[in-house]
């Protein structure tokens, strides 16, 4: 189809139709005839910004990104045990402080291609701005682990790891960190530590090292990734679209601060409304945002 975009690739959108066909684009599985994608997919308000993780945005250029990530787990068991997550593994602890907004590596991502667009088009106070799509084939990012990890998704005969299987191939931080010499990028499922995670179809990234940068990994290996750039001037329609789809705060953040942010975009005039209105949109959104990371 012309104007397809190829793997790599940064693809510009003009339309809604274009949009969900490079959504969809590769989605026909031939070996079961079925539409499964093999593709996560992460949604930014802003085109131009990085794949960088809370950890490394907390201390930009910080050499020791590695220690200071065992300072902060460390402490946040210490002071979250009674919030503790079931078990111990450094996993289920990392996804829940991640989960809570502590600063990790670990980066969301989400099964759902419009729960992608939701995040890209949340924020009132973007529209204005390009903003954009991330799509990873996690199935291939899967060929380049570590024979020990992939010997463990082809046993479970999965694509993402659960906290129980990370733990068994890698269970501390020193231990992951050795099982190979050249970086990696894995996807991890979270346990069910609330309604958001399961309502938001979400997974963790989860680089090799603390320090390594997504963006420049993928680079390195272009075939495995693309990103759709959406215009400033289509956000209102894909997010007129995305409400009537039920895809809202309302139902991806339960309880009454996702009903209360749904509302208060929902009744936000396509002008941007006043400045105070876009500030507190601006502001309960990224309050929403980092509850969920």
């Amino acid at each position: 189809m012309a104007g397809r975009s190829r793997r790599g690739a940064v693809t510009t959108v003009s339309s809604w139709a274009q949009l969900i066909d490079e959504l969809y684009h590769e989605s026909w599985d031939r070996s079961i005839e079925r539409f499964r994608s093999p593709y996560v997919f992460r949604g930014m308000g802003l085109a131009a910004s990085d794949l960088s993780t809370s950890l490394q945005r907390l201390n930009a250029g910080y050499r020791g990104i590695g220690s200071l990530e065992t300072h902060l787990l460390r402490n946040f068991r210490k002071y979250a045990h009674a919030d503790a997550a079931a078990g111990d593994s450094i996993w289920n602890w990392m996804a829940l402080a991640a989960h809570h907004g502590l600063p990790t590596r670990m980066l969301d991502w989400t099964y759902s291609p419009f729960v992608a667009l939701h995040f890209a088009t949340e924020n009132l106070a973007y529209y204005n701005s390009d903003a954009a799509i991330w799509c990873v084939n996690h199935r291939e990012t899967n060929q380049l682990l570590p024979a020990r990890l992939r010997k463990e998704l082809d046993e479970e005969g999965s694509n993402a790891f659960t906290v129980d299987m990370l733990t068994r191939s890698g269970g501390t931080l020193e231990k992951f960190q050795a099982l190979f010499r050249r970086d990696f990028v894995l996807f991890l499922e979270p346990p069910s530590l609330s309604s958001r995670i399961v309502n938001q179809f979400a997974l963790f990234s989860l680089m090799s090292r603390a320090d390594v940068s997504l963006d420049k990994w993928l680079k390195s290996h272009p075939s495995l990734s693309r990103k759709i750039t959406i215009p400033a001037n289509l956000k209102w329609e894909i997010r007129d679209k995305l409400d009537q789809a039920g895809i809202t705060e309302r139902i991806l953040f339960p309880g009454l601060d996702g009903i209360t942010a749904w509302l208060t975009r929902y009744y936000t005039r396509k002008a941007g409304g006043t400045p105070e209105d876009v500030l507190r949109d601006r502001t309960t959104a990224e309050q929403l945002r980092r509850g969920s990371q």
